[in-house]
């Protein structure tokens, strides 16, 4: 996140509000979720805008789909259960500005909504909580981990065949309880734990370069409605929160995604990084069951000074998901609407022409 430069200027008040905030002078509002990971890092962007502009920045709770159904993820609807509420309550009006988990949003546009910045990325790896600080490798023949995630399944079951992997729903603390109940351990993003200050709870975090996580993880998205995005007092809002290479990875991440047309229920896992002038991409696509895997990776000249910065992402990570079809991802994962190895209508795999 940017600072702004007038570092003498008066730090607005942050605030939340549970019932709805009418629009006044000298007030930005931010829809949010409700529970206490999204109050939490809205928070954090708040309190930023506030610095950044000397207005007060109230917190607006959103209920959500995916807030009140107690249904497996992957049979809500996938990715958008968490997103269309606060992106209702954008174009009406009740709120300025949404902050969302980037991983959380669908990889298609959105009338009349933009995506207005990325802040700086926390830790998008994966933890593990298990009980009596166990790693993977340590935890005993058949153990059962919880978990919501078709990709985690996944990937747990490549490297631990012998696992139970079990379905698991609820905030961050009802996860944890099932470790103390009947579970050995549960799988959360690492960037969760860490912003509830909860990290003394992580056993092991699994590396990026063996377990990708979900493209876009760590990651926020603040949206904006399009006509305000070149506006003030949001423009200077945003600009305070945007990280350029935050941005770059996690779209180039989530271009995968988009290529792919997978959601949540495709075991797919992405991670890019900024190395010497050079944006990398590296993705996987595994079966369900965990018994097949594919990778592979590609990079490209990236610096935030280029002007073609913003249209890099999205071209390296359409190259990387090109280069997984012809490898076959299509054969064993859910992609583009259709069961592995089905022939989409058309005679046409996800993606493109055959």
């Amino acid at each position: 996140m940017n600072a702004h430069p007038d570092d003498t200027r008066t730090s607005g008040r942050v605030f939340r509000s549970d019932t709805p905030l009418a629009a006044a002078p000298g007030l930005l509002r931010v829809g949010t979720r409700g529970s206490a990971l999204a109050v939490a890092q809205t928070t954090t962007v708040a309190e930023t805008i506030a610095a950044a502009t000397g207005l007060d920045v109230g917190l607006v709770i959103v209920t959500t789909h995916g807030d009140t159904s107690r249904a497996p993820l992957s049979q809500l609807g996938g990715t958008g259960v968490f997103v269309s509420a606060l992106r209702d309550a954008l174009l009406t009006g009740e709120c300025d500005l949404a902050v969302h988990s980037l991983k959380d949003l669908p990889t298609g546009p959105c009338p009349g909504i933009a995506l207005g910045a990325v802040p700086e990325r926390a830790d998008a790896r994966d933890a593990l909580c298990a009980r009596d600080g166990l790693t993977l490798q340590e935890l005993p023949t058949g153990a059962r981990v919880g978990t919501g995630s078709p990709r985690r399944v996944a990937q747990l079951l490549r490297r631990r065949p012998d696992l139970d992997v079990v379905d698991l729903r609820g905030n961050v603390d009802t996860r944890l309880g099932r470790v103390e109940s009947d579970l050995d351990a549960v799988v959360l993003a690492c960037a969760g734990l860490d912003r509830l200050g909860r990290s003394s709870v992580i056993t092991e975090r699994f590396p990026l370069d063996e377990m990708p996580a979900a493209p876009g993880q760590g990651a926020l998205a603040i949206e904006v409605r399009a006509d305000d995005l070149a506006r003030e007092p949001y423009a200077e809002a945003l600009s305070a929160l945007d990280h350029a290479e935050s941005r770059a990875c996690a779209l180039a991440e989530r271009a995968v995604l988009a290529t792919l047309e997978a959601g949540c229920a495709a075991p797919i896992g992405a991670t890019a990084r900024v190395v010497d002038g050079a944006l990398e991409l590296k993705a996987e696509v595994s079966a369900l069951d965990g018994t097949q895997g594919l990778s592979t990776g590609g990079a490209l000249p990236w610096t935030a000074a280029d002007p073609e910065h913003r249209q890099i992402p999205d071209r390296l990570g359409r190259t990387v998901a090109e280069s997984l079809f012809e490898m076959g991802a299509a054969m064993i994962a859910p992609l583009g609407g259709t069961e592995p190895g089905a022939e989409r209508p058309g005679g046409t795999r996800p993606g493109g022409p055959r």
